[in-house]
């Protein structure tokens, strides 16, 4: 399930907010969900409430990049997911952040970009850890919304509190990223979470996996974490992690 934002005024006795205005060209969706208005930010922008209220809300930070470099380097954590069912958003004019997903590195990745709403914020997802071209150094993953999981003698990244979990730690084999469902373990990377915004189930913040074919990249707007690289040729990089997504919906 995922974790609810439990900020205040949470929602009761308080009416739906209203959204006069955007930026940012989100896709607008009157259609999928009767009596709601959804708003799918793919790409940084505002909404402005015209009266404050409850909306449902859905934050998932970018995912992190996997690490690589002449051994099975860690994948990339999963962005943080935030969900809630009914949270205040107030009067005025509110950033919409979407974050980028972390590059893939030559030896470690790098952290993904957060997601926000006003003050809520879903972290980007930690890297994946590597190993440098000595072959002697040590990689952990990266703490984020999940965490990173670990190159070559490392260990796993932490995730975030309520909103991911962390990665592998090192077990003489590529290791898997955390994602909002489930740690990473082994080479497998922690599972994401669904979710049904839009109207349509979709599962987001997936972590990536550890590097035993591929690299991939996590893909767009789902949060998911890049997969660590596969090669033994130096200088190989892992996959980048997929970027955030933010979903607001009234009515």
């Amino acid at each position: 399930m995922s974790p609810l934002l439990t900020g205040f005024p949470f929602s009761t006795g308080v009416g739906n907010a209203t959204i006069s205005a955007t930026t940012g060209s989100p896709t607008i969706d009157t259609t999928s969900r009767a009596g709601k208005t959804i708003y799918k930010f793919t790409g940084s922008g505002t909404i402005t409430v015209a009266n404050g209220g409850n909306a449902e809300v859905l934050i998932v930070g970018a995912g992190g990049g996997g690490g690589g470099t002449d051994s099975p380097g860690g994948g990339g954590g999963a962005g943080g997911l935030l969900y809630s069912a009914s949270t205040y958003l107030a009067a005025g004019t509110l950033t919409i952040t979407v974050g980028a997903g972390g590059a893939g590195g030559a030896s470690a990745g790098n952290n993904g970009g957060s997601s926000q709403v006003g003050l809520l914020i879903g972290i980007g997802g930690g890297a994946g850890g590597g190993r440098g071209q000595s072959g002697s150094d040590t990689s952990n993953g990266t703490q984020g919304g999940s965490g990173g999981g670990a190159g070559y003698l490392g260990t796993g990244g932490a995730g975030f509190s309520g909103q991911g979990n962390a990665g592998g730690n090192f077990n003489y084999g590529a290791t898997g990223g955390g994602g909002a469902g489930g740690a990473g373990s082994g080479s497998s990377a922690g599972a994401g979470s669904a979710n049904s915004i839009t109207g349509t189930s979709v599962t987001y913040a997936a972590g990536g996996a550890g590097g035993v074919s591929g690299p991939s990249n996590g893909t767009a707007n789902t949060g998911n974490g890049g997969q660590g690289n596969s090669s033994n040729v130096p200088a190989s990089s892992g996959g980048s992690g997929g970027s955030g997504y933010v979903v607001v919906v009234t009515g």
